[in-house]
């Protein structure tokens, strides 16, 4: 089949305006990376501070007035909406307040400001398919979500469908990826940094879990493919097909680093609601977006390791 990738004009990529909320979290440094060298002019929003300069604005996403205020000056052409709790563990009535409520606060304020973007890119989960009974899992795959986390995210998808008729969305459904900068929160990101200290121990919960695992440059292009198809209205797995467990990068970084620490199962760390497989089905992304071949979970794995202060 032939992708739906469109092809832009040449030349026209420089008058492409893409308002990132999340913009100073893991994801959307490298997407800025990625969406730059492609052309377009970057505007962030975020909770924290990232600078000075007109083209980053540091609001809570619930603050509607002044990112209207603010987007009737920058005028953006296409919208990638990350800003989320993205742990899995944390707050319960925060999860919903800042994925279900936030995303509601943030369209709001696009449409008070007159805007009507291209393409609208809004980041939900591959968390939303829970314990799924098949793999790899497809976008038809039933929904059952194991965690708060999870349940915000399929909480906003019902709600962005209120606004498909009016606005031309496309809700990606990430699975895990990781890479240079990702926070030691995540375990895979946990894994690199202990070996890079060379710890003796390695205290971690289920390590035979495993995950559709992608590289975020990998993801960063999708993103900036994603507002250039012709497709709307659709939600995607954004996944590389690629599943590895905890025992497996355990692996490849002895590999990598030459030795091996001791892993302790640390019950503490053990879920209850562990989602044992995540396996995605990428052939709608690659409908979507065309061909563009994931980097090896090896490769990113070195990356890490070598970034690694």
């Amino acid at each position: 089949m032939k992708p739906i990738f469109a092809e832009r004009v040449t030349g026209s990529a420089g008058k492409m305006r893409v308002l990132v909320t999340g913009l100073a979290g893991f994801t959307g440094v490298h997407l800025e990376s990625a969406l730059q060298s492609a052309g377009y002019e970057v505007f962030g929003l975020g909770k924290e501070p990232l600078g000075d300069g007109a083209n980053y604005l540091a609001a809570d996403l619930e603050d509607t007035q002044m990112i209207r205020t603010w987007l009737r000056e920058i005028r953006p052409t296409h919208v990638i909406h990350l800003a989320a709790l993205s742990h899995v563990v944390g707050d319960p009535l925060g999860f919903y307040q800042v994925n279900v409520l936030g995303t509601e606060s943030l369209i709001q304020a696009i449409v008070d400001a007159g805007i009507t973007p291209e393409k609208m890119v809004i980041a939900s989960s591959a968390n939303i398919y829970g314990n799924a009974s098949e793999n790899p899992i497809t976008e038809n795959t039933p929904i059952r979500p194991m965690n708060h986390y999870g349940v915000s995210k399929a909480a906003m998808e019902l709600m962005l469908s209120k606004w498909h008729t009016r606005l031309p969305i496309i809700i990606t459904r990430p699975f895990n990826y990781t890479g240079p900068g990702q926070s030691e929160r995540f375990v895979f990101a946990k894994i690199v940094a202990a070996f890079r200290r060379r710890d003796s121990t390695l205290s971690l919960g289920n390590i035979h879990v495993s995950r559709d695992l992608s590289d975020v440059r990998y993801v960063s292009r999708i993103y900036q493919r994603l507002l250039e198809c012709d497709s709307h209205n659709v939600s995607v797995n954004l996944c590389s097909g690629n599943t590895v467990s905890i025992l497996q990068a355990i692996d490849i970084m002895s590999d990598i680093a030459g030795y091996r620490p001791e892993i302790e199962v640390n019950p503490a760390l053990v879920r209850a609601d562990e989602i044992m497989t995540l396996s995605g089905d990428p052939s709608l992304l690659g409908r979507l977006v065309g061909p563009l071949e994931p980097i090896d979970i090896r490769q990113t794995l070195q990356d890490m390791y070598n970034a690694v202060a």
